[in-house]
Order: structure tokens, then C-alpha cells, then sequence
């Protein structure tokens, strides 16, 4: 029996199959977790996920578990997966796509990006015939097409976040295209109207309409390829140059860079950054909205929730991570923090 409400800004000890059934269909906005590797550590005194005999079974519990997570999430919202892989006699087993594979048979959600997270200090590893791991995915799933998406909040912190510490440009912008503009073959008009249009464009970007700009001359950049009339390449020819204006809506690639994390005094055995966290709870998110972490651990997703404005739901099986993390949260603002967004 499913109960009514939401329990919301509060951890759950529990095992989280079990008090996944606890909470409504439809309830929370964004699932986001990382569940204990297979047979990577030995997490809450040898019970829970992460602890069984193969991997079958391992991506069986996950999946069994993911599903309940496909229940509690709205018709508008996410869950997002972090799964370990995992090396058995020298062989790798590509446990995360077994789990999106199984996922995937479910028929319940669309796996609508994979998140590569780039390790900036992956763990040395010892076998010289290896590669070092330094990439993880964080799988991205929808329960419809109608899911809540920003992206353009993805790896965009700085300006909103923390007053305006984007670098301004410098006097010397546009300074190159200047002297081009003077040493090429353009007509004494055409040279005008090239500083005319480059001083206003330059201007842009100074009081924050433009993000950039290029600029392309004649006789001296190649020449764009195709293009209907009125394009870059009529421009050029007729005017002499051409000028691309760039609005800061960058390409959002499905790469996230980021560091291993440790947390001085941290119980718990695995930790994964707040930064990425923080990035995906800012593009499948708005505030107030509710995030749910079915394995919670230390606490991380429900302190970067707290400190971004969101509400949050954890669920941890073990006791003491349970304390730990209930004590992070103590020590959180509920207001956003400059020092989360580097």
C-alpha cells in the first residue's frame, strides 16, 4: 500500500526496495543515485545492493529496484543511474550497460543521454597491461517525452551562481581583426563599413548581449561552403566580410569533467563529486522540486538538493551513513555557495 505524502527533507533508514513502495506514484521530480559497485567494497556489513554472489544478480536487484524508481517519479521527471563497472579475471564486464540494457527491456523509459564523467584524478592502477579507468557514465532516463530539461543550465554556474566571476573582455578584443581589416584587399568603403560593423559587435559583447563573435574577409580566411543566398558566403561576396555572431548557446556535450572527491572525516567508502551532482540536479530541475536517493550514503545528493533550493528524499540502509550524512546536512545553508561551483 502506497502511502498519500512525501516525508520530504528527510533520510530514510531502510532498505530501499522496500521503502521505495512506502512513497506515491508520481511524487518526485528527479531520481538521482549512485548505487553501490558490485563487489567493490564491502558496504553496510556485507547486506544490501553491491554484495551479491554474480552480476546477474547484481543488475537483477538494480533493475528490480530501478523500477519502483520509474513508479515514484512524475510523468515530468528523471532518473539518473551512476553504475561502476567492474574487472573480473582481467576482464572488463560492462556492468552500466548490462543495467541500461535491463533497464531498456523494461520498456518503461527512454535512456535519453549517457553522461560520461571524465576523472581528473582517476586511481593509479598497478597492471601494466591496462589502461587507467578514468570515465564513468551517469545514465540519463525520461519517463516521457514532456520531461523537465534545461539545458542550458548544464556547465553554465558562474554568471548566475556567483555574481557575474565570468572573465570580461579585455581591451585588445577584436584587435587582430582590426589589422586584418586594414592589411586586406577590401575597397576603402568596404574597410568602413568592416570597422563600423566590428565596433558594434565588439560593443555586444561588452555589455552582455553577445557571448563572441567570429569574423571572416575576403581574400583572407577560407570562404564558408554552401549556404542559400543572403548567407555568410553572399556576404562576403558582396560586402567583403562577414561577421558570426555566437549568443552563449554553446554545444552542450554529453561530457562532464570533474575530480575524484574526498571528504575529510567521510565514513562512508565511495563519494561521488558534488559538482556533478549540483549540474544534473540544475538541468533536470527547477527550486522546489523534489529529488529522491534511494542510495543516499554520505549524504551528497541531499546536501547539494539543500543547497540549491530543492527538497530532497534519501533512503540508506546502513545506520551510521545514515548519522553522517543527517550531520552534513546540519551544516548546510539552504542557499546557494560560490565555493560548490568550481
Amino acid at each position: 500500500m502506497y502511502t498519500t505524502e512525501v516525508d520530504i527533507n528527510s533520510i530514510i533508514c531502510g532498505d530501499c526496495y522496500e521503502e521505495l513502495h512506502d512513497l506515491p506514484s508520481d511524487s518526485v521530480d528527479l531520481v538521482v543515485t549512485s548505487p553501490p559497485y558490485f563487489q567493490q567494497r564491502e558496504y553496510a556489513g556485507g547486506e544490501g545492493i553491491g554484495n551479491e554472489k554474480n552480476i546477474d544478480e547484481y543488475v537483477f536487484n538494480l533493475v528490480k529496484i530501478f523500477r519502483q524508481c520509474v513508479r515514484v517519479v512524475k510523468p515530468t521527471g528523471t532518473i539518473v543511474f551512476n553504475v561502476g563497472d567492474k574487472y573480473i579475471n582481467g576482464s572488463l564486464m560492462l556492468v552500466p550497460y548490462r543495467f541500461a540494457l535491463g533497464v531498456q527491456q523494461l520498456k518503461l523509459v527512454k535512456l535519453v543521454n549517457e553522461l560520461t564523467w571524465v576523472k581528473l584524478n582517476p586511481t593509479p592502477k598497478q597492471d601494466q597491461r591496462k589502461l587507467i579507468s578514468s570515465t564513468e557514465p551517469f545514465f540519463i532516463f525520461a519517463k516521457s517525452n514532456d520531461y523537465y530539461f534545461n539545458r542550458e543550465a548544464f556547465l553554465e554556474y558562474k554568471d548566475k551562481y556567483c555574481n557575474g566571476n565570468k572573465k570580461m573582455p579585455g581591451n585588445d578584443l577584436g584587435k587582430k581583426y582590426y589589422e586584418l581589416i586594414n592589411n586586406s584587399e577590401l575597397t576603402t568603403e568596404q574597410k568602413r563599413l568592416a570597422v563600423k560593423e566590428l565596433d558594434a559587435v565588439i560593443a555586444d559583447v561588452r555589455n552582455g548581449t553577445l557571448d563572441s563573435f567570429r569574423m571572416k574577409i575576403k581574400g583572407i580566411h577560407a570562404l564558408p561552403y554552401g549556404g542559400q543566398a543572403g548567407g555568410r558566403l553572399t556576404q562576403i561576396n558582396t560586402k567583403g566580410f562577414t561577421i558570426i555572431k555566437i549568443y552563449g548557446n554553446s554545444l552542450k556535450r554529453d561530457v562532464i569533467e570533474s575530480t575524484v572527491e574526498s571528504i575529510k572525516g567521510n565514513i562512508h567508502p565511495a563519494v561521488y563529486p558534488e559538482f556533478i551532482v549540483q549540474e544534473i540536479i540544475k538541468m533536470l530541475t527547477k527550486e522546489g522540486d523534489v529529488v529522491l536517493d534511494p542510495f543516499l550514503g554520505s549524504g551528497t545528493t541531499a546536501v547539494v538538493a539543500k543547497r540549491m533550493k530543492r527538497n530532497y528524499i534519501g533512503i540508506e540502509i546502513h545506520p551510521d551513513y545514515v548519522a553522517y550524512a543527517e550531520q552534513r546536512l546540519t551544516e548546510t545553508p539552504s542557499t546557494y555557495s560560490c565555493e560548490l561551483f568550481v
